[in-house]
């Protein structure tokens, strides 16, 4: 009798340390304290800008916009990439894919510029199956070129191009539905990983990730970043010769980070979720809005970094952070499901 008890209470003990460090780990118990030196520079009405990529040779941002309504998603949704001008100051947006006649619900995208024309990679969601579509970019004029499917794209999230063939992306899950996806997002199961294409052939790259996010790769020091949300981590990998990588090291960055955007000195900027649970209650709509975070990161070398919060807010001004792109002193912030997206502008020094 004794031992049966010795057995539940330390099976009770268990389950309370479990649930505790679900809470722990999800950032559901940090402080949510507004901060930013600057302010709303605009408002620009488009219902979920997940990712946001500004080029800066060029002086104009490429938005992904999808209405997304609340997770799961049941029906078909609908979105399109769009232009924003950034030397023109009424940043208006333009529709670039109005003519794009398939079903496209863009999440990840990424740009490569090779003499004047841009491609554009970005995710699809669709009902169909999970694609990634490509396009060609010229005086605000895009193309269509291609459309991927692959088992390799399970559940893609965000892509970074090599060039206009080669690429990486991430799928964040490994299960698509049940008790293994469950496990997934609430026990932080490290099974998602990293995909490289070469052109021909798609490989992993790197798994072991919990929830693979943003990714992003800097060329100038071979280094690729992926975000971690569901372990507060940023995964720096060293890009080889043969395109495999090597793991060099974790960030834990304290919040939930997503897109990863680098400004014109090299540093890292990065959308994020301070509170994982309370964003789960927004995405499936049991809570009206969703902290805000950005951060800015400089990453020197290995063990060699520092982390700065530029960004945090309750939500009321725009919910669920996941993109800061910079542009001399703007942030476009974007977001999961707003039905709107931030311009800020920061203090001048």
């Amino acid at each position: 009798m004794i031992f049966k008890k010795r057995i539940l209470y330390a099976a009770i003990i268990l389950l309370l340390l479990y649930i505790a460090n679900i809470f722990i780990s999800t950032g559901y118990f940090r402080t949510i304290e507004n901060k930013f030196e600057g302010k709303i520079l605009k408002e620009i009405s488009l219902p979920g800008a997940e990712d946001i990529i500004v080029s800066k040779i060029d002086s104009f941002a490429i938005i992904s916009s999808t209405a997304r309504n609340k997770f799961p998603n049941i029906d078909q949704e609908i979105g399109g990439l769009y232009f924003i001008d950034l030397k023109n100051t009424t940043y208006k947006p333009i529709h670039l894919t109005k003519n794009f006649k398939k079903s496209f619900a863009p999440h990840g995208i990424s740009i490569y510029k090779k003499d004047d024309v841009y491609t554009i990679a970005a995710i699809n969601h669709t009902k169909e199956g999970e694609l990634i579509e490509f396009f060609e970019l010229k005086d605000q004029e895009l193309n269509h070129t291609k459309t991927l499917k692959d088992e390799l794209i399970f559940s893609p999230n965000d892509i970074v191009l090599l060039d206009e063939t080669r690429f990486y992306f991430t799928n964040d899950h490994k299960y698509h539905n049940g008790l293994q996806r469950l496990a997934e997002d609430y026990l932080g199961l490290a099974i998602s990983n990293v995909i490289y294409f070469n052109g021909q052939n798609y490989t992993q790259a790197a798994d072991g990730i919990a929830y693979a996010n943003g990714i992003n790769f800097d060329k100038n020091r071979n280094l690729l970043f992926v975000a971690s949300p569901r372990a507060f981590l940023l995964k720096v990998y060293q890009k080889n010769e043969d395109n495999s990588l090597t793991f060099l090291e974790d960030i834990d960055c304290k919040t939930g980070v997503d897109n990863i955007e680098f400004d014109a000195e090299g540093n890292l900027w990065i959308g994020s979720h301070p509170n994982l649970m309370h964003f789960s209650s927004y995405a499936k709509g049991d809570e009206k809005i969703s902290p805000s975070e950005i951060i800015k990161i400089n990453y020197r070398k290995k063990g060699d970094y520092t982390i700065e919060q530029i960004y945090m807010e309750d939500g009321t001004e725009m919910s669920a952070s996941t993109v800061a792109a910079t542009f001399n002193n703007l942030i476009l912030m974007g977001n999961v499901m707003d039905d709107k997206f931030l311009i800020l502008e920061r203090n001048s020094n």
